[in-house]
């Protein structure tokens, strides 16, 4: 498996440049050895080739989420959460579906 992606982004000057995209996998491993505190951020950075600034970004998002790992409430709500949305999509999904199927019926068209 891939750890950087590379992706190209337009700029508003007509320009493109390749952007890098992380894996999750390498996003943790960087978060980890940087909370371990037995290297510096420099040779995390360097070791992962990548910018020290990611990896103080990573350390922090990961210290901000530790919380939440051991909150089951919360871990619960949000399965409830995600449950919740995606009955609703599929309510909506079909709802759309009658409106297509109406619409072909009285246009008389194939879509």
């Amino acid at each position: 498996m891939r750890q950087c992606v590379k992706v190209e982004c337009t700029l508003l000057t007509g320009e493109t440049m390749k952007r890098k995209r992380y894996s999750n996998k390498l996003k943790a491993k960087v978060a980890l050895a940087a909370l371990k505190g037995d290297r510096t951020v420099n040779e995390i950075a360097s070791e992962f080739g990548i910018h020290v600034s990611q990896v103080n970004r990573w350390r922090k998002e990961a210290i901000e989420q530790l919380p939440d790992i051991f909150d089951k409430k919360k871990s619960a709500r949000r399965a409830e959460d995600v449950e919740k949305e995606k009955d609703r999509l599929y309510q909506q999904i079909g709802k759309l579906q009658v409106e297509v199927d109406w619409l072909k019926k009285t246009t008389g068209h194939l879509l």
